[in-house]
């Protein structure tokens, strides 16, 4: 007999950790290759991790509700005959406990240095405090891996009274300055923190708790924010040819391939297109450091039936092709939609697609999905008037099917001029669609 570990295996881009919902066997239990073995939450998908080995549980190595790093293991199995993979664990785990202890007190002491990986919402408070990075070397992390979190540093900011002695230095440097005694008193232009008042509740309201996704999906997109300066730039786009070939073929298109031709796989195509002409939107900042990334993969954000968002990847986009695309779109749409979505399916992803035009929105700002640098919205798309260009040169009035564009980047790596050409170029492919494309 020997003991194997089932570890909790990478679950996507950027992603850390997971946070254990619930453990679905019980130490004793005997099973096989893919037996689920516990089920797992992040801030992107709900998922199952799965054994790699037949045998029996031997050990469950943490409670539901834990946060487990990616990497480490959830569980040890019993499995009959070959080696202890475990052997250099096994091995640690028979060394006296005060070795065991040094050695952890030692890594725990490498670990502090704030060149440790640091969240944008721990970046943000220490900025909101005007704190300096040096100060994480005096604070004592209780995060995975020894990580430091938003609750250390707020401990810190109060055990410290930094929070007064950062408002007394503002006051006192006011008092200094010289004024006119006339004139009203100068602002400064940082970012004075400010108390937040405590909300009432009425005796109508109804005070209900944020649900798990929610909360980690909040945070997601304040520590998006945080990060990123976004810019958003808006194009108009006449996507009359497109409309009317779609209708032309889409049920031929079905018949022949046994998917259905939705906007969002035309969609995907042209984004997959530009962006292999304009490869600087299809990057990841680290540090600083921009890390060119070798493969399209497209994110669709999709909405859940109870109000969350999730967005599956389409992976190598560009070397798809259309019936290709569409088997990818409707594949994942339909998993997303019955929460069986793998860690793989949103794992990453390189530039994001959110269709608004799903609520009959015309447009909107979205919120870049870290670590991307882009993301496009997509609107509903209305029939309007317009000016059209005749065969004999002169302009008339016409109905178009027009639909808005919006995308969202990160200021940092790309300028306007990279960000408004990547859009007009969008829009070029919208609008320029062949008409008499074969399928």
């Amino acid at each position: 007999m020997s003991k194997r570990d089932i570890k909790l295996p990478e679950m996507g881009e950027g992603i850390i950790e997971a946070t254990i919902t619930q453990y679905l066997v019980a130490v004793g239990d005997t099973v096989e290759v893919d037996t689920p073995i516990l089920e797992v939450a992040t801030d992107k998908v709900d998922s199952e991790v799965l054994s790699p080995f037949e045998g029996t549980i031997a050990e469950l190595l943490f409670e539901e509700g834990d946060v487990v790093p990616v990497g480490d293991a959830v569980a040890r199995i019993e499995t009959e005959g070959g080696e202890n993979v475990n052997s250099e664990d096994k091995k640690e785990s028979e060394e006296p406990k005060q070795e065991s202890e040094e050695k952890q007190a030692a890594q725990k002491k490498e670990n502090t240095k704030y060149s440790q990986f640091i969240s944008p919402t721990v970046r943000a408070l220490l900025q909101q405090h005007d704190l300096p990075l040096g100060v994480l070397d005096e604070i004592e992390p209780t995060g995975a891996d020894y990580r430091i979190t938003k609750q250390d540093v707020e401990n810190y900011i109060a055990e410290n009274n930094l929070a007064s002695e950062s408002k007394s230095k503002k006051e006192s440097e006011k008092k200094t300055e010289k004024e006119p005694k006339e004139e009203p008193q100068k602002t400064s232009s940082k970012k004075v923190e400010k108390p937040v008042p405590k909300l009432t509740v009425g005796e109508n309201d109804e005070v209900v708790e944020m649900g798990r996704m929610r909360k980690l999906i909040a945070e997601h997109m304040v520590d998006s924010l945080a990060t990123s300066p976004h810019v958003t730039s808006f194009i108009e786009a006449d996507l009359t040819n497109m409309v009317n070939w779609r209708n032309k073929v889409k049920k031929e298109f079905q018949e022949k391939y046994g998917q259905k031709l939705t906007f969002t796989t035309l969609f995907v195509e042209v984004v997959a297109k530009a962006i292999k002409k304009f490869p600087m939107i299809n990057i990841s900042v680290d540090g600083d450091n921009i890390i060119k990334r070798g493969n399209v993969n497209i994110g669709m954000a999709t909405a859940l039936p109870d109000g969350n968002l999730i967005v599956p990847v389409i992976h190598k986009a560009h070397q798809l092709n259309i019936v290709g695309i569409a088997e990818q779109v409707n594949t994942l749409a339909e998993k997303a939609r019955n929460n069986k979505l793998a860690p793989t399916d949103i794992k990453g992803g390189t530039f994001t697609i959110t269709n608004l035009g799903a609520f009959d929105s015309l447009t909107g700002t979205p919120i870049i999905n870290q670590p991307e640098v882009a993301i496009l919205a997509v609107g509903a798309i209305k029939k309007k008037p317009a000016a059209v260009l005749s065969d004999n040169g002169n302009y008339g009035v016409g109905i178009r099917d027009i639909m808005m564009l919006a995308m969202s980047y990160d200021h940092r790596v790309v300028d306007g001029g990279l960000g408004g050409n990547f859009l007009k170029e969008v829009r070029d492919q919208l609008e320029n669609f062949d008409v008499n494309r074969s399928i």
